[in-house]
């Protein structure tokens, strides 16, 4: 299981390639933001973190699939 520090990283890594690779995605990371609830136990928020990273996940394949990278 990893960690709520290496989730974080994950996130941002995923984020960057978006944000290099396809600009015009970055609209909807403005649109799907994560939060966590001051009540939120630790595995809450790791839980949160992965379903969020699975969000940016999917929604880069996805895209990926159909558009070609203004980067090469």
């Amino acid at each position: 299981m990893k960690t709520e520090k290496e989730l974080s990283g994950d996130i941002l890594e995923i984020t960057m390639t978006i944000e290099k690779k396809y600009p015009e995605l970055s609209k909807y990371l403005e649109e799907t933001p994560f939060h966590t609830g001051k009540t939120s136990t630790c595995d809450e928020t790791i839980n949160n973190l992965k379903e969020y990273f699975n969000s940016l996940d999917v929604l880069l394949k996805n895209y990926s699939i159909t558009h070609e990278s203004k980067i090469q």
